[in-house]
């Protein structure tokens, strides 16, 4: 189990691994499911970006298509995580903390969400945590659904569009196939500085 865990959250393992398939299964979960705040969905995109690439054979599509895999998964991801929140409601904020569920996290996406509004679902759609709590808090304070879809198809094709396209970009220039292991780390460092700093604000206001 833990060597399963240690693969789902390396994104190079869940291509190698896992193909397409498992591809699309991560990006739904971090975006809809609670257990999904640990997976790497960000370095992910990147590097399926860089390997259509280089290697298309390995997803059996070309960046095209991928994009629109992604995208699809992502705003499904969101749909759920929509549901979920609307169907739970306002006793989510007194559940208590487990070991997948963790309400500071909601408390942090709350806090992200009062300063930006529905912006933060597409804002969001780039920072770890807020992405996976940000759909749920909009059922659990009932946002319009045709709102929230805006919203939410929007982020996903900024999300997928950007971080592939950047990806399939960079992944002809050999330095940066030699060196993706700094960049995702890099990547991972730029997303969660929106996170420490909205946290910081949420502890001294």
């Amino acid at each position: 189990m833990f060597e399963f865990l240690k693969q789902l959250t390396d994104p190079q393992s869940i291509i190698h691994y896992g193909g397409l398939a498992l591809l699309l299964f991560v990006v739904f979960a971090e975006t809809g499911l609670l257990v999904g705040f640990f997976l790497p969905g960000d370095s992910l995109i990147f590097i399926s970006g860089m390997i259509c690439a280089t290697h298309e054979e390995i997803l059996g599509l070309n960046i095209f298509y991928l994009i629109i895999a992604l995208s699809l998964a992502a705003i499904i991801g969101n749909i759920f995580g929509y549901w979920f929140g609307y169907k739970i409601g306002p006793p989510l904020f007194k559940r208590k903390d487990s070991l997948i569920f963790k309400k500071k996290y909601l408390e942090l996406t709350k806090s992200f969400y009062d300063k930006n509004g529905g912006k933060t679902l597409i804002i969001g759609r780039f920072i770890p945590i807020i992405r996976t709590f940000a759909p749920i808090l909009a059922g659990v304070i009932k946002v319009e659904f045709k709102k929230f879809m805006l919203f939410n198809v929007v982020g996903a094709l900024c999300w997928i569009i950007m971080l592939a396209g950047i990806g399939f970009k960079l992944g002809t220039y050999d330095w940066v196939q030699k060196n993706i292991g700094y960049i995702v780390l890099f990547l991972i460092i730029i997303t969660l500085i929106p996170i420490i700093i909205t946290y910081k604000k949420q502890k001294n206001p």
